[in-house]
């Protein structure tokens, strides 16, 4: 009964808004909070290493506090389900949370603000691309890839218009562009294996094996424990984790009740949220373009969701003609 309320309520396009716009509100207010953890613990633009250890604490946390979810929810045992093989939940870890992360950071120490918006916004791109090549019934009409389009341009927009157009296509723009490779394939891979298992449990699993990988590689360089945390670092570091956790749990529920090609867009949201609550949190120079930039996000989801309702009107008049031959 309850599983049936959550995928009504997620499949219903009040649910999907909610829940997708809730979702990358989260990871977008991560970018300052990060900012601010990183200022705290005195951890450099390029020290690498330090980042991973930071990113391996923060994920690993996040899945423990989901598994212990699951755990009060009743649902990482029982009601018919069937735990992911460990082979498969490692590869689904190491995917969705460790190499996209990964490169992340490591792209992010190469590159500037601008770049990483941009390339980090095509997660929305992979992540189609993704659907389509695991799953036929994907479909792409002229509409959504209007839509689609849209919402990347905003994208452009925004990032242009806070620091200039510079653009340098390195090894920091080819790192994010895999990191984005990843966390798109990684949501959808996270669809397909979320079939006959609890998300809020999965979700947990995966992203604490990632979060120990991260922990493990960081730890090489930086040692296990390079920073010193008082109130204020747990605070931060719990805020981070709670974001995650949330974060994570309501996207990937939100991917696994609907079509890929449906909820994408909203990935387009997360540069703008941070932006925005980056001038909130850290007193960031915000450009009267950010306007012009949600407003083609908006349009673009706008676009897909009706092309995606005519699709299905379409569909039962077929039917509905079917029928009555």
């Amino acid at each position: 009964m309850q599983q049936v309320k959550a995928e009504t309520w997620f499949k219903h396009p009040a649910g999907i808004l909610i829940s997708s716009a809730g979702a990358t509100l989260l990871w977008g207010s991560a970018l300052p909070v990060i900012k601010i953890s990183y200022e705290h613990f005195r951890i450099d633009s390029k020290n690498v290493f330090g980042e991973w250890v930071f990113a391996g604490y923060r994920f690993a946390l996040a899945g423990l506090l989901l598994m212990l979810l699951a755990m009060l929810m009743g649902h990482a045992r029982g009601q018919g389900r069937k735990p992911l093989s460990m082979p498969r939940l490692v590869r689904l870890g190491l995917i969705q949370t460790f190499l996209q992360y990964l490169v992340l950071y490591a792209g992010l120490s190469y590159s500037s603000g601008i770049e990483g918006s941009i390339l980090v916004g095509s997660t929305s791109l992979f992540q189609i691309l993704s659907a389509r090549l695991m799953d036929k019934s994907e479909s792409l009409n002229p509409a959504k890839w209007f839509g689609l389009l849209l919402g990347f341009f905003g994208i452009l927009v925004m990032g242009f218009a806070q620091q200039g157009v510079q653009f340098h296509f390195g090894i920091g723009a080819i790192l994010l562009l895999a990191s984005a490779a990843f966390g798109g394939f990684g949501n959808v891979l996270f669809r397909k294996e979320s079939a006959g298992e609890s998300v809020i449990a999965l979700t947990g699993k995966q992203m604490l094996i990632g979060g120990l990988a991260l922990l493990a590689v960081g730890a090489v360089r930086s040692g296990v424990a390079p920073f010193r945390f008082d109130a204020k670092g747990w605070l931060l570091l719990l805020y981070l984790s709670v974001l995650s956790a949330a974060g994570f749990a309501l996207w990937n529920t939100v991917m696994k009740y609907n079509a890929v090609g449906k909820v994408s867009l909203y990935l387009f949201l997360i540069p703008v949220f941070g932006v925005l609550l980056s001038a909130v949190l850290l007193d960031e120079r915000v450009s009267a373009w950010i306007g012009l930039s949600l407003g083609l996000v908006v349009a673009g989801i706008i676009i897909v969701n009706r092309s995606g309702q005519a699709g299905k009107r379409k569909a039962a008049r077929a039917e509905s003609a079917e029928r009555g031959m």
